[in-house]
This record gives C-alpha cells, structure tokens and sequence, in this order.
C-alpha cells in the first residue's frame, strides 16, 4: 500500500479504512499518542498506539525526530484541533533519533541556534513553513513568465564583466595560489589561467539577457548570482538568487506596468495557496512583535501587508517630487530621520522609502527618473542630461524591492557614459554590438528572491529565508 501524504489525510473523510503514512515524530506522548509530520503541510497528524497489536518494545525507539511508517485505520479524531487521527496497527522505525543529542527538540529555539544546524531546521514550523512558501514563490514565477511569453534564459554563472560595476566579486581561477604566473611587473599574467583571462562568478545575468532578449523579444533569468560583499547584515548574502526579465520595445512605462503586475500576481499566488503556512508565520511574527518596545512594531500584519501590496495600485512618483516631499516632511524637519534629506542628488535610504509607502501614499510606490550619478553606466539617459530612465518598486516594511531601468540603446550615448566611468570598451565589446546591430529600445528590471520571500514571510533576517546561507566566514553545510 502506498503512503498517503499528511497534507492530504488530513482532508480526508474517515471511514475507518486502512491508510499508510511516513513522517518525522514531533512530539511522543503518554507511551501512545505520535505527531507525525511529513514536510507536506504544518499539520501534524495524530497516530494512537493500539497495544494490542504494537510492541511495547518498539515504544523505546519512538523519540522527538525518529521516522516511521504507520499503518493503520483512518478515523474521526476523539481529541481536538484535527478531525481525523489514525488508529496505528503496526509501526515501522525507518531511522532512530538518539534523544538526548536530537537538537530540535519540541521547544522554542532562537534563530542563531537554528543557523547552527541549518541541516536540520527545515524540520521545525518556522522553516517548513519558510520553505513551502519560497517553493509557491519560484513556481509562481514561472508560471507567470510563462502564461506571459517570456522564454527562461540561463545567464553564465562566471563571467568576464562586471554588471554592477561594485567590483565585489569571487574570483574564478585554477591558477596556483601559492606560485601563480607573474608578469614581469609582478602582476598575475591571468593568461596562464583556464580562460586565458580574469573571470569571476557573475553578480547580475542581465547584460547576456539583453542579448538574448534582442533576439527573442521576452526573456528572464532566474538563478544564483554572488557578491563578495563583507557585510554581515540582516539583508545580505553572498550567494543569492535573481529574477531578472529583460524585454526588447519596451520603454520605462512598460517596464513599470510589467513588474507591477508581476509582483500583485506572484502575491495574490501565495495569498491562496499558501493561507496555512501565512496564518502561522503571521502568528509567529504577532508573538515577536509583543516583545517589541510598541515604536519598533510593525504596523501591519504579514497577511494585510501582503494584501496592500496584491490589492493596491502602485504609485508612480518621480524620484525629484519624492525628494522634495522627504525635504518637507515632519520626519525630517525635527531630524527624525537618521539620513536627513537636504538636496536633490541624495541615495535614498530604507527610512526614506518606507515613509513613501507607509506614511505619506499609503500604497507600493515606483520611483522613477534618478540622477544619473547614483545609478548604473547601462540606464538610458533623459533628455535633461541628469536623470536617467531607472525606476524602484518600495514595498512596506522593506523598502526597495525592485530595480529596474529603461537600458541605453544609443551607442554614442553609451560609449561616453563608459568613457567617463572608466569601462574599458574592449570588456564589453559585444554589449557594444547590441547598438550597433538592430538597436531598439528596450527594459528589464531585477528583483533578490530572498529580498521577496522575506517580504512574503514576515522574516527578520535574510539568512532565514534561504536554505543554507552564504556569508562572510560562513560556507558550512
């Protein structure tokens, strides 16, 4: 007989018919009441030891994290908070979980202490929760692409430029770190090396995907990018994911109308496939919020916020009328904000883009039109010769969620802006045949996965809502 998902028994009309299931024992009560979970939902379901037909010997091997195979009769639960349980005829020990040295005992655990064992947290409700939902959100995504006409695009993992122009990237070399090749300078001859040339892991896709997207129109990335950034903040990693379409013919208007509607359809997706798993993570953060001073608590819940997001229209505001409305607010006239906003010309931070949203629009606001001087050398120029055609998505509780940007299609234009940022024409030889062969305007924008399933999960840290994180003097597991 085939085991019957957890997920599935639970929704099942009992009629005292024999079933099968596998799981993890969560809790082990009174010698005779098991909580077996299988990862398919947050529910437990409840197997009664039937001492007539089990082993009290086998009682001994049945601990907090044990696997076992149950067979017994499906039947109207007697106890409450489930109306099914299963009347277990015989039991299975798969694999034994020493008690006294199982980490993941059926108590609460600090998130630092979970890290430490990100081997086997996925096991708690916090984390399959996170990770049922990070699931939804990737299937959600490409799902959407697809019913969109975008055709998935797989980016090089190591590449020869850098996107971003951070300069914060891995090295890729085969060369002997003791004894390399050395010029007659004493510099590295990277020429020596497997690529004959100094490669990195990539930090964006998005420069092969305007090629591609000049040849098939709708393209998207979704894959791991890396900085080696050294920051050991909440909202950073070294290794990450990146969704990252790219559209020829689109200008910044379509760009703005597309990510908007990719990110209400992504939301309004784990809104309704995801309502067990949200109901619990909001309850989490509700407990997290009382131990909060009340000035720090979050002003909406995980499920309002979502909805905010999936049931309002984004406001679009320029990023000059967004710096004269920060100049003139409360906040920054009694310098509440810890980054004062005095001139046009400043990076917005976090602070300044939730007071956008949360405070002053009360909705998703996208910034658009920045000064050319804190964005990137590939983002079209205006017409005014200060601002460029970028646009950011703010959500609440976040900020910046999305960057994107109508690129620079005018190969004159784009020459001098590499020129003045000092980008060797050479390294970006075929990004430069783009303008030269069938130019045509054209966007995309980038969204972190993490950043977004942190939105999605009301999670505090960014290292949580990923697998196994990456970061400075972290590469365990």
């Amino acid at each position: 007989m085939k085991s019957i998902p957890v997920k599935k028994l639970l929704t099942t009309k009992p009629q005292g018919q024999e079933v099968v299931v596998n799981g993890w024992v969560k809790t082990f009560r009174s010698n005779r009441f098991i909580a077996l979970n299988d990862g398919s939902t947050i529910s437990n379901i409840q197997c009664v030891i039937d001492f007539e037909t089990i082993n009290e010997s086998l009682l001994k091997k049945i601990n907090t994290g044990a696997a076992l195979k149950v067979t017994g009769n499906l039947v109207e639960s007697a106890g409450s908070g489930q109306h099914v349980e299963i009347q277990a005829t015989d039991i299975f020990v798969h694999g034994e979980a020493d008690a006294e040295t199982y980490p993941i005992q059926p108590k609460k655990h600090s998130m630092e202490f979970l890290r430490e064992q990100a081997h086997l947290r996925v096991r708690t409700n916090t984390f399959s929760a996170v990770m049922r939902v990070r699931s939804a959100l990737s299937f959600a995504i490409h799902d959407y692409f697809r019913e969109n006409g975008f055709y998935y695009f797989h980016a090089p993992i190591i590449t020869g430029s850098d996107a971003e122009g951070a300069g914060e990237m891995f090295r890729v070399t085969t060369l002997d770190a003791k004894n390399p090749p050395l010029h007659d300078e004493g510099t590295v001859n990277y020429k020596e090396d497997f690529f004959g040339k100094e490669t990195n892991l990539t930090v964006s896709g998005q420069l092969e995907a305007e090629a591609y997207a000049m040849g098939l129109g709708k393209v998207y990335t979704f894959g791991p990018t890396f900085r080696a950034e050294n920051s050991n903040t909440s909202r950073h990693l070294a290794e990450f994911w990146m969704i990252e379409p790219e559209v020829a013919f689109y200008d910044l208007v379509d760009n703005m109308d597309l990510a908007e509607d990719f990110m209400q359809s992504v939301i309004k997706y784990i809104l309704e496939h995801c309502a067990e798993d949200l109901a619990f993570l909001e309850k989490r953060l509700l407990d997290e919020e009382k131990q909060k001073p009340q000035v720090e608590r979050s002003e909406m819940a995980l499920i309002e916020k979502l909805k905010f997001v999936s049931e309002n229209t984004f406001k679009r505001v320029s990023y000059t009328e967004a710096i004269e409305i920060l100049r003139n607010s409360k906040p920054n006239k009694k310098k509440k904000f810890q980054y004062l906003i005095n001139e046009w010309g400043a990076d917005l931070q976090s602070e300044h883009e939730r007071y956008l949203v949360e405070k002053h629009f009360k909705c998703p606001v996208i910034l658009f039109d920045y000064p050319a001087t804190i964005k990137a050398f590939y983002m079209r120029l205006n017409e005014d010769g200060k601002t460029v055609r970028a646009m950011d998505i703010l959500f609440p509780g976040i900020g910046e969620i999305v960057g994107g940007s109508q690129r620079e299609e005018r190969l004159d234009v784009l020459k001098e802006k590499m020129k003045a940022l000092d980008i060797p024409e050479e390294e970006l030889w075929w990004y430069l045949d783009l303008r030269k062969f069938g130019t045509a305007e054209h966007s995309g924008f980038g969204l972190g996965f993490e950043r977004l399933v942190l939105f999605a999960t009301g999670m505090g840290n960014i290292r949580d809502v990923i697998p196994f994180p990456r970061t400075p003097q972290n590469a365990s597991f």
